[in-house]
């Protein structure tokens, strides 16, 4: 079994935020207000997958950067 599958037999299906959108800060220059549930959706999945990337991502240890 590769690594591949393991980790997606343990990733949980994602489900509409719904408190999330309806409690958006509405007056806060730094987040902007989405109204389409559509768009919202799509961004709370690219913030979601940023959130797991910084959560798991360790640089290669013999690369320059580092």
């Amino acid at each position: 079994m590769n690594s591949i599958t393991q980790n997606s037999s343990k990733a949980r299906k994602l489900t509409f935020p719904i408190w999330q959108f309806l409690n958006q800060p509405l007056f806060r220059s730094g987040s902007p207000v989405i109204l389409n549930p559509n768009r919202f959706w799509g961004h709370y999945k690219l913030k979601h997958l940023e959130r797991c990337w910084t959560m798991y991502y360790e640089p290669e240890k013999g690369s320059r950067n580092s």
